[in-house]
Formats: C-alpha cells, sequence, structure tokens
C-alpha cells in the first residue's frame, strides 16, 4: 500500500476539510506542522509526501531512499530543491491556479482599505466621534474615489489578470508589464514598461513570481519613481520588496500607502520595519485561504497523486 505523509497539512485543513479523498489513495498520516529534525523521521517509510512549507532539500531528500513524490501544496516550489529531486528520480507537482480570485481579492481589499477608510471610520464611529459631530457626517482622512485612477499589474497571470478585471469593475485603466509583451489586450489595457508603470500608475500591485533576477526589485530606486498619491499592493512574495527601503519611503512620503499580504519572512521578526511604518497594512498571508481557495487546492493535490499513481503525472513541474 502507499505511504503519503503530509508534513504541514494545517494552514490547508485546520478543522473545516476532509482529507477522507487523500487517505482513499494509500495509508496516510497527516501532521499540522513539522520541524526541519523532524522530517527524516517522519517521512522515512513514505513514498508520498506533500508539503507546503517544510523544507525538503537535497540533504534531506537523500535521506528518504522510499521517497518517488513531493507534491507542493501551493504554486511556488521554492522549499523543494527540485533539480536534486529530479536526479532522484522523484517527481515533483505543484498547484497551479487554485484560487485567483481569492488572491486578487486581497489586492482590491488592501486598495479599498486605503480608498474608502472604512475600518479607521468605523473605530471613529465606535469612539463616540459621530454622536459628538455637528454635522451629519464627518471623515478624518481622505476618499478617493477610483474611477480614473490607473491600476498597475506587474505580472499578468491568472492572479494578475483577476486583479485587473476587479479593478475595470472600478472604471480604473489598467497598465500591464510582464515579461513578455502584451499586445492582444483588451479595451481598457495597455502594456508598459516596468519603468513607465511605476511611473504613471496611481495603485502598482505586485503578481510576479520571485526569482534570482526579481528579489528586492522594489527599492528605494524604483519607489523614488512612483507619484507620491501612489500605493503600492504586494499579494505576491515578500522578497520582492526590500523592506527596509519600503518603510523608509512611507516615511518619507515617497509613496501614500502599501497593502501587504506578505513579507520577507513568515512569520515576521519583531524588528521589521514595515510593522511600524506609516499608512502600510499588513494581512498575514492569508489571502490565499478562503474556503473555497482551500477545498480546490485539495482536489487539485488528491488529483495529483491520483495521476501519479496511475502513472500519468499532471502539474508536474521538473
Amino acid at each position: 500500500m502507499t505511504s503519503l505523509v503530509v508534513l504541514d497539512g494545517y494552514s490547508l485543513n485546520p478543522g473545516d476539510l476532509s482529507w477522507a479523498p487523500l487517505a482513499q489513495l494509500g495509508s496516510l498520516t497527516v501532521y499540522d506542522n513539522s520541524r526541519a529534525d523532524e522530517v527524516v523521521a517522519r517521512a522515512q517509510d513514505a513514498t508520498v509526501v506533500l508539503t507546503n512549507k517544510v523544507v525538503l532539500d537535497a540533504a534531506l531528500l537523500a535521506q528518504l531512499p522510499r521517497l518517488q513524490y513531493i507534491g507542493v501544496l501551493a504554486t511556488g516550489v521554492n522549499v523543494v530543491d527540485v533539480a536534486a529531486a529530479a536526479q532522484r528520480g522523484i517527481v515533483v507537482t505543484n498547484i497551479p491556479a487554485y484560487g485567483p480570485e481569492s488572491v486578487a481579492q486581497m489586492a482590491i481589499a488592501h486598495l479599498l482599505h486605503f480608498a474608502s477608510q472604512v475600518g479607521p471610520h468605523q473605530q471613529a464611529v465606535r469612539q463616540g466621534q459621530w454622536l459628538a459631530s455637528e454635522q451629519f457626517c464627518f471623515w478624518n482622512a481622505p476618499l478617493m474615489a477610483l474611477a480614473g485612477k490607473t491600476f498597475g499589474v506587474v505580472g499578468f497571470g491568472a492572479i494578475g489578470q483577476a486583479a485587473a478585471r476587479m479593478a475595470r469593475g472600478f472604471n480604473m485603466p489598467v497598465l500591464v508589464t510582464s515579461r513578455q509583451r502584451r499586445d492582444d489586450l483588451p479595451e481598457g489595457y495597455r502594456w508598459v514598461t516596468q519603468a513607465q508603470l511605476f511611473a504613471q500608475a496611481d495603485v502598482v500591485s505586485l503578481h510576479c513570481p520571485q526569482t534570482e533576477h526579481n528579489s528586492q526589485f522594489v527599492d528605494a530606486r524604483l519607489l523614488a519613481t512612483m507619484q507620491p498619491s501612489a500605493m503600492l499592493i504586494n499579494t505576491a512574495r515578500g522578497g520582492l520588496i526590500n523592506e527596509a527601503d519600503l518603510a523608509q519611503a512611507l516615511q518619507d512620503g515617497v509613496i501614500a500607502a502599501a497593502g501587504l499580504d506578505v513579507l520577507s519572512t513568515e512569520p515576521p521578526s519583531a524588528d521589521n520595519p514595515l510593522l511600524t511604518a506609516p499608512n502600510c497594512s499588513i494581512t498575514p498571508h492569508n489571502a490565499w485561504a478562503t474556503l473555497e481557495a482551500r477545498q480546490n487546492l485539495l482536489a487539485i493535490a488528491v488529483a495529483n497523486v491520483r495521476a501519479f499513481l496511475a502513472d500519468r503525472c499532471q502539474n508536474r513541474v521538473n
């Protein structure tokens, strides 16, 4: 019987989903979390291992001679040494496009947080400021209409496209930059260079994968090219941004605001400068975690394993 081990299943399924479809494929053991020093003991007899954030590097893979398959419970596969796995004949798969609308929804939520100032004004009402007002209404911070503002999308995969569609729903013209030039964009969209996008957009939303070539590409130099009224949103990878530079830019008013669902280290260290930066909203990397997206992710993960066991791999990355 196939032995399956999930090394860190809690973030995907804290109890509101069922592992039963995966259990039907073999003998299943699910761990909520696994420390690095626990992985070998827990996975040494497994032929199939599923991981979300537990790192499987070359040294660790060498200690798992029975392992035939690694299923990454995410789109990004940077937690696995994919080349080392290939050398050992281990199949590696990922979960593409399981919830692009959910992640895009969070990007727009951060945008609305600043545009409409719902949270601060709701708190002001609870504090009695409306009761004490001489006027029928009040606002403690500027309110911004999105119609006519320019929404810039960096990376035009499934999530970037979903975010752009939502922005178009607010009647925002969309600028797109991507590795390959796009001349087939719909009405209301325009492909531009990265430099043009950062300089022209009222909102810059990051939706690109992180690679060795673009780590911390959003730095002081690039931020300085943005409009002082502009907002930066990142629901992609925290490592795309130089966090010290962004914190300083917010402090100095180089840009107006930032909305982040990801940081370079997660959970963050207490001294991360963005935690105390002004006009910076941070959510705990949960844009992907809607119930519907997690249901879809688990269904794809099960289908990936089922396909592997039937010798017809899908979503293989190595």
